[in-house]
């Protein structure tokens, strides 16, 4: 006689369900079919024949949505951490990639030189987590014209327009810019408004990470708008933040900006990672000039007596300002007189060595390689809380490390930031009510990549899940300490299948690379 088969895969019973909408948490069960929500009624648990293979106790805990993570740059780190337990801890079920104009592709060769590539290698390699991935235009503008600072020449421009045509029909989600970073900042606001109008062709999303977020952060944020206007593309403006004490308050008018942006029209919103300090880049506080070339021409003007009193000119007057040394923190280096130094701010580095903190920053990039991560504290609580209460915010990592430990001293919102939304700032302080912040973790960020089935808890959606203690929920991971995952997670469901259990990682590997439907 044949077993009866259970109608479900996996019943999730005795739960608080956060559907993602913001809507009010209401008792309910959930039952998954096929990696999808077959069900979910207040007492699917009631039968007298087997209900599911599997089922999960969720007594005194919450059901929500997967958590998307709509600003994260695992593309370059995700085939080394397939497990990505880091993200599985937190919640997040799907990581949206390519951003700051930096993606893995296109690129003229090598084995993942476009999305289709990409695609299957991430494939292969069965990651646990899905990745959800934009185009670069700093990618872009590499393969056309490599490290030149100069303006894209017509024919440039309509390569840099066939490529991102391409990738749109490959399944890319969006366009992104590091207006920051060379060699997108070598590009003029002409530029990225014809490359945001190839983007709105194909129905993708503009993220950009402005030009300036210190002095000129409202000149940036005009920009940006003036292109989402130019264009007609959707426009997420990555990180929202003011740097230095100088510039705090200024993402109020940020804000009110956005706020009549959307009045008129545009469709405009941002994200924001919970904490105070940034990372990027030690090269990211040069000037542009000085980046022209790539790192092979960084080097030899840092070798060069003249080139470098020039940098040192330009950079000395953002000391205090925009660039605080006690506040910008060694976080990675390759091998070198100062490898043993991550951990220590740059004026640590300055006082031990006698010298100003500007010498110390040609210092540390000579003898490195110029390939320095930085954690850099120049924020302000009351900014980051604005940017979280703000309706149009999504909560997003900006991180890249997927799992401990490792090597240097990386900023703890790589392990902590979901967690820390829902822990510090939702349950701790109130800055936002737990079901405004789960929308902000889900169905905000899943709706502005343009993932339609994902993101809410309903029937026929995929079943990316987080089943979490929303008593004990709370990041670990400190600026002192950051190798340390969060807690509180103890089911996690990707596509239907469970990645973390009992608060355990199951070794299924269910993600894959997520493609938007042309």
């Amino acid at each position: 006689m044949t077993p009866e088969k259970a109608p479900y895969d996996v019943l999730i019973v005795g739960g608080t369900l956060i559907d993602g909408t913001g809507a009010p948490p209401r008792r309910a069960d959930l039952a998954v079919k096929d990696g999808r929500v077959a069900a979910i009624a207040s007492d699917l648990g009631v039968s007298g024949g087997p209900v599911a293979d599997l089922v999960i106790d969720a007594s005194g805990l919450a059901v929500a949505p997967g958590f998307v993570d709509l600003h994260s740059h695992a593309d370059f780190s995700v085939l080394d951490a397939l497990d990505a337990e880091g993200c599985l801890r937190q919640g997040v079920t799907t990581l949206v990639t390519g951003n700051c104009g930096l993606s893995p592709f296109p690129a003229e060769h090598g084995p993942l030189r476009d999305l289709d590539r990409f695609a299957a290698a991430v494939d292969a390699a069965r990651p646990a987590v899905n990745l959800a991935p934009l185009v670069g235009h700093g990618a872009l503008r590499a393969a056309v014209m490599g490290q030149e600072r100069r303006p894209a020449e017509p024919a440039e421009l309509d390569r840099m327009r066939e490529l991102l045509a391409e990738a749109a029909g490959q399944g890319a989600f969006g366009l992104s810019t590091g207006l920051i970073y060379a060699p997108g900042s070598f590009a003029g606001t002409g530029e990225v408004v014809a490359l945001a109008a190839e983007a709105a062709r194909h129905g993708l999303l503009y993220a950009t990470h402005m030009r300036d977020e210190g002095d000129r952060l409202v000149e940036a944020v005009e920009e940006a708008l003036g292109t989402a206007r130019a264009s007609g593309v959707r426009l997420q403006i990555s990180h929202l933040k003011a740097m230095g004490p100088a510039n705090h308050g200024k993402v109020a008018e940020a804000l009110a900006m956005i706020d009549a942006a959307v009045a008129e029209g545009a469709d405009v919103a941002c994200d924001v990672y919970p904490y105070t300090a940034s990372s990027t880049t030690l090269t990211s506080r040069l000037p542009g000039w000085a980046l022209e070339g790539g790192t092979p021409a960084l080097l030899e003007r840092l070798a060069d007596p003249e080139a470098r009193e020039r940098m040192l000119a330009e950079l000395r007057p953002a000391v205090g300002r925009t660039f605080l040394p006690e506040g910008v923190v060694i976080a990675s280096l390759p091998p070198g007189p100062y490898a043993d130094r991550a951990g220590d701010s740059i004026a640590d580095l300055a006082r031990d060595g006698g010298v100003e903190p500007a010498v110390v920053v040609l210092d540390v990039l000579a003898a490195h390689q110029a390939q320095v991560m930085i954690v850099n504290h120049a924020m302000a609580e009351r900014d980051v809380d604005a940017v979280l209460r703000h309706p149009s915010s999504a909560v997003a990592s900006d991180g890249w490390v997927l799992r401990a430990p490792g090597d240097g001293h990386p900023h703890p919102r790589n392990f902590g930031t979901f967690a820390r939304a829902l822990g510090h700032y939702a349950r701790e302080r109130a800055v936002v009510p737990q079901a405004e912040a789960i929308r902000k973790m889900t169905s905000l960020p899943a709706s502005r990549a343009g993932l339609t089935d994902r993101g809410t808890v309903a029937a026929g959606q995929i079943a990316d899940l987080a089943v979490f203690d929303p008593a004990a929920v709370a990041d670990l991971a400190t600026y002192a300490d950051p190798w340390r995952y969060a807690e509180g997670m103890r089911h996690v469901l990707v596509s239907g299948v469970p990645a973390l259990q009992d608060g355990r990682l199951t070794g299924a590997r269910p993600g894959r690379t997520l493609r938007r439907a042309s």
